[in-house]
């Protein structure tokens, strides 16, 4: 049993090491290239002309945020745009602010769809796709959101490539000096920048529903967003990387900034983590026939690696407190407290790594991160506890996994705060 124990933890620490070095090496080669194509844009391809961008706004009791959405988008760089809010079942001001909203603002292209959906957000969204938006262009944004003034067309930028069907977002979190608030903020900046090597790799398949954009052509065709699981997100990205993503490309895009709230208690982080982990494994089991595909389509990085290590990394994370308990025991049993050592210096490390490469946060707030990163270490374990919480409820509700219906995608907006937004 000790060598079991001991090779699965060799295992998982190689894994784990070898990972980070990939984020970090991708990272920054996707910087360097970041940074060749913005001092190769010539003036005159900035003033070609651009696309219509339809912005997709699903409201449901959002009376607290829509405005400051709203706003941003009004005081965007790029003026050729409309935007559609799908007011669904509001029983708040919702409706009456957009509806003021609109009047006060005659030349902003807004519409408001007022309108009772029986499949949720997604289906929302699909309705204004398919009766309202004219762009070319598709922008999604969920309501608490606040786009950067140049996000829209920084995204737009990425469309040159023929063969870029999807752009996803660089989402960051409204600051909270709260304990669940530099957990999830510092989570965020972690896992957006693992986003870079995904691209540079071609075997990025998540896009989330903040502030993507898509061409209107792929939406079409793939038949928008599915209405069956708990992330319709997921799922439309992973649609069109089944189409074969060395023609069809899903990218991430870290100057396409849009910020959003993060969840406001315990209970709602339970919650909202349990969806995404339901939801993503639901679009995994549906598209199994990806994993290990050898064919001219794809690349080898996501169908030989990306996929299968999506299925790993949860197997890995139930394994957590086994590995967990056997490191206690090698440090009990050999009086040594080496491992943990190890380990805190290298999360550390590597989240000071992530901090100070961030071309969006200014010295200040980088000072201010470095600070808590001592901490750190100590306070994922309670982001790790809940993912396992999340992947343990899914597990004990397997009908929820294999047998997926139009309910699951019934939505209801979780609790707004409305705080100020501020990029740093």
């Amino acid at each position: 049993m000790n060598d079991f124990l001991f090779y699965l933890f060799v295992a998982i620490g190689l894994i784990n090491t070898v990972h980070l070095g990939l984020y970090i090496g991708g990272a920054n080669l996707y910087d360097i290239r970041q940074f060749r194509r913005r001092s190769e844009r010539s003036p005159k391809r900035s003033r070609a002309v651009r696309p219509l961008v339809s912005v997709i706004i699903p409201a449901h009791n959002e009376e607290l945020v829509i405005e400051r959405c709203l706003d941003s988008i009004r005081t965007s760089t790029i003026r050729k745009v409309e935007v559609i809010v799908h007011n669904d079942r509001s029983t708040d001001a919702t409706r009456a602010l957009v509806m003021a909203y609109k009047k006060r603002y005659p030349s902003f292209a807004l519409r408001l769809v007022n309108r009772r959906n029986q499949v949720g957000k997604a289906g929302g969204v699909n309705y204004c796709i398919k009766q309202y938006a004219k762009g070319e262009l598709i922008m999604t944004l969920d309501a608490d959101c606040v786009v950067r003034r140049d996000a829209i067309k920084n995204a737009i930028a990425y469309f040159g490539d023929s063969q870029v069907m999807g752009v996803a977002a660089n989402v960051r979190l409204l600051d909270s000096p709260t304990v669940l608030g530099i957990l999830q903020k510092t989570e965020h900046m972690i896992g957006y920048r693992s986003k870079k090597f995904y691209t540079m790799a071609n075997c990025e398949f998540i896009v989330g529903g903040v502030a993507s954009t898509y061409r209107r052509e792929i939406l079409d065709r793939v038949g928008y967003y599915d209405t069956d699981t708990t992330t319709e997100d997921i799922g439309l990205s992973m649609k069109i990387a089944a189409l074969g993503n060395l023609d069809h490309r899903i990218i991430y895009a870290a100057d396409v900034v849009a910020t959003t709230e993060g969840a406001h208690s315990f209970r709602a982080l339970l919650k909202q983590r349990y969806r995404w982990k339901l939801g993503s494994l639901q679009n995994l089991l549906k598209h199994t026939g990806l994993m290990g595909r050898l064919s001219p389509m794809h690349s080898r990085m996501l169908t030989i690696y990306r996929l299968p290590m999506a299925i790993v990394s949860e197997i890995m994370l139930l394994l957590q407190p086994v590995i967990m308990g056997y490191i206690v025991y090698l440090s009990w049993h050999y009086h040594t407290a080496g491992l943990f050592i190890g380990a805190y210096l290298t999360i550390t490390t590597y989240i000071l790594w992530t901090i100070w490469p961030d071309e969006h946060s200014s010295i200040r707030h980088k000072l201010a991160m470095s600070a808590y990163a001592p901490l750190l270490y100590f306070i994922f374990y309670i982001m790790d506890a809940i993912q396992i919480i999340s992947i343990v409820r899914c597990l004990l509700h397997p009908r929820q996994l294999a047998r997926r219906t139009v309910q699951a995608a019934t939505w209801v907006s979780p609790e707004r705060v409305g705080q100020q937004a501020q990029f740093s």
